[in-house]
């Protein structure tokens, strides 16, 4: 997800299990508690060159019941691999058995996106994430990257300043304004420093990649299937990267391309929920009873209007007994939750009908807590909105000065006046980030893997189409599927002429036809 306070959420259904939290830091490795069914020993080899990181890898999990069908366990990874002898923490895994065990294939390792966003309640919804055929010969098997959820979460600030920093100033427009918003960012930054230092520095994306690969050989397998949405193809095409000999079956579903600069992330966004906001003001205009206005762009002009009159004064909204106040950003984040499934827009047309008729933004409240794993209460039960930048800021650097900002946003206002000026400052934590970032936007190829299966859909907000297309023009081997169509990833909500070539891609291992448009 990735907007200010997201850019790269996929939408997907998750069941979210009462799971207990995984320790930060554990001790050491758990190693024994013997061999899982199909586990081949020679997968528990650590790379060549990484032998000091052999006793990770010689892990064999120890899954214990947690919940209905599903299974827990934890999978101990070092904190830096530099030191394979330092501080290691346990990352919360959870696995779905196959429902047809005497034809298991494997164990397929799936991510949602975000970053930041729960593997294991992605995998808690097994049934719904994948196909029929895939759920009767795979495991799907689901973990928490490092520092998110129950996997040695990073903590920035408390829940009453997240909701400040959340719901202030979305998009400056003086000098003033521009300089509180800096220093709120500064404020952020400088908390997750203060309550997460030891492993602020120690959550890259190929930090997480490194521990899939410690995942694989953990469980048992000598290839990594994998299905990866969203921020998800970040992750799997790095681990692609890095490990190209042991990628099995791997589909990545809304494309986020590694070479992405910042500013590319943020005007490809911009763009793409200009084009979905479109979208939807037609079905909005269409249905007769928009309170934006009768055509689309008498709605999508009715909807700036909206957050600039949320951004001077905003709406209450009712919470228990109480009242919580809706502002510009708190009324971006839900308009642009409802973004990534058109199976939305309808609640988000009668969210801003409240807004708009009764000066009520409780629904529309609604859309921004589902967004921001926020509950009614206040309380955020997930740390996305924190960890998505401790990921992105050692990801994709940033350095630069509020004028650049500024210019960057009027920039970016003329090809997305909804959204450009909201993206545009949406990264300025990260010009404040404590810890340098550890890599830079670079291609991948991942010369040497198996096929890896691209997929994109052509109004996609989040992560535009262009993107698929890139990450799979600069993949060495790779086939690519479009769907034509809106909201945000393919697979398994958009239909058979998607879905049944990849199931068949992961069951039979027959590559989809590269070029399939659906």
């Amino acid at each position: 997800m990735s907007l200010r306070r997201p850019r790269v959420l996929a939408a997907a259904l998750v069941a979210v299990l009462g799971l207990s939290g995984c320790s930060l830091f554990g001790e050491d490795p758990v190693v024994g508690g013997g061999a899982a069914a199909g586990d081949d020993p020679s997968a528990h080899t650590a790379p060549a060159g990484q032998e000091s990181l052999a006793r990770f890898y010689e892990q064999r999990l120890e899954w214990s019941d947690c919940s209905g069908r599903a299974q827990c366990a934890k999978l101990t990874v070092p904190v830096d691999y530099a030191k394979p002898d330092g501080e290691t923490i346990q990352l919360a895994l959870l696995r779905v058995q196959s429902s047809s065990k005497n034809r298991r294939i494997g164990a397929l390792v799936v991510n949602p996106g975000g970053p930041g966003g729960s593997g294991v309640d992605y995998a808690a919804a097994a049934d719904f994430i994948v196909g029929a055929p895939v759920r009767a010969r795979f495991d799907v098997v689901g973990f928490d990257p490092r520092g998110v959820g129950r996997s040695a979460p990073v903590d920035c600030v408390d829940d009453k300043a997240l909701d400040g920093f959340l719901g202030g100033e979305a998009t400056p427009d003086t000098p003033e304004e521009e300089q509180q918003f800096a220093a709120q960012a500064k404020s952020f930054a400088q908390g997750c420093d203060a309550r997460s230092a030891k492993l602020i520095g120690h959550v890259s994306t190929i930090d997480a990649a490194k521990d899939m690969d410690v995942l694989r050989a953990a469980l048992g397998q000598p290839k990594l299937h994998y299905l990866g949405k969203s921020y998800g193809t970040f992750l799997g095409s790095t681990y692609a990267d890095l490990f190209p000999a042991t990628v099995g079956r791997f589909v990545l579903d809304g494309v986020l391309p590694p070479d992405l600069t910042g500013q590319e992330l943020g005007e490809g966004q911009a763009k793409g929920f200009e084009l979905a906001t479109r979208a939807w003001a037609k079905d909005c205009a269409d249905s007769g009873d928009c309170p934006l206005g009768t055509s689309e762009d008498a709605v999508v002009t009715g909807l700036q209007e909206l957050l600039k009159r949320l951004d001077a004064t905003p709406v209450p909204a009712k919470v228990g007994s109480g009242t919580f106040q809706v502002t510009e950003g708190w009324a971006s984040t839900g308009i642009a939750a409802a973004m990534y499934d058109q199976g939305q827009w309808g609640i988000l047309t009668d969210a801003l009908t409240d807004v708009v008729r009764k000066n009520d933004g409780s629904a529309l409240m609604g859309l921004a807590n589902s967004y921001a794993e926020r509950d009614p209460s206040g309380r955020y039960f997930g740390n996305i909105m924190e960890v998505i930048y401790a990921v992105n800021c050692l990801d994709k650097p940033e350095s630069m000065t509020l004028e650049q900002y500024r210019a960057a946003a009027a920039g970016m206002e003329k090809v997305s006046p909804t959204w450009g000026r909201f993206m545009a400052w949406s990264s300025i934590p990260c010009n404040y980030w404590p810890v340098k970032p550890t890599t830079t936007p670079h291609k991948i190829s991942a010369e040497g893997a198996d096929p890896i299966v691209v997929v994109g859909t052509t109004r996609d907000p989040a992560t535009p189409y262009e993107w698929s297309v890139r990450l799979r023009k600069e993949l060495k081997n790779a086939s690519l599927i479009t769907y034509d169509g809106d909201g945000h990833t393919a697979y398994t909500r958009s239909n058979a002429c998607v879905d049944n070539p990849i199931n068949d891609f992961y069951v039979k291992g027959k590559v989809p036809q590269d070029g399939l448009r659906c």
